[in-house]
């Protein structure tokens, strides 16, 4: 089961009905299945729009955002999904905060509940710096099916990383 890079830490009896399915070429179509159509969030305008829209409604007094965009350079094995990078700096007697978002351009062709759950990942970060408790819990406040989409969606990367392009 070492194939499965992305599921290594959920259990042994799952991990088997995921090799099972690469085994027997399903994987793809049980994915296409449970997630038929791809968003059409394609470019980084609209990546921007489709984040404000998610923090607007959950997170309004959070820190601004400077800037939400597709990555081409983020390899979601080596890295990460997306990326959430804040910084400091001191103008005048001020401290401005600079918030920005980069989501893997792997996730430019993919079902919409995926984008979601990595936009709402990143969006949580505003809030909550570590992947704690109260990170998850926020995650789930703005997605409730956040747990299950983040197990589906590295279904997804496994099928992807093994066999190439689901949709």
């Amino acid at each position: 089961m070492s194939k499965l890079t992305y599921l290594s830490h959920y259990p042994l009896p799952l991990q088997q009905q995921i090799t099972d399915l690469l085994d027997t070429n399903q994987l793809a179509e049980y994915i296409r299945k449970k997630y038929p159509n791809t968003h059409q969030v394609n470019s980084d305008s609209q990546l921007r729009e489709y984040a404000m829209a998610i923090k607007n409604h959950f997170l309004k007094q959070s820190s601004p955002l400077a800037q939400v965009k597709y990555d081409n350079k983020i390899h979601v094995v080596n890295n990460a999904l997306g990326l959430h990078t804040y910084s400091n700096r001191v103008q005048g007697n001020k401290i401005k905060a600079k918030n920005e978002i980069k989501i893997s351009a792997t996730f430019k062709n993919v079902p919409e509940a995926f984008l979601n759950m990595i936009v709402v990942h990143e969006l949580a970060h505003l809030k909550e710096k570590e992947h704690n408790k109260a990170f998850y819990k926020l995650c789930e406040y703005m997605q409730p099916a956040y747990h299950q989409l983040e197990f589906d969606m590295r279904v997804y990367l496994t099928e992807l990383e093994i066999n190439g392009a689901v949709y």
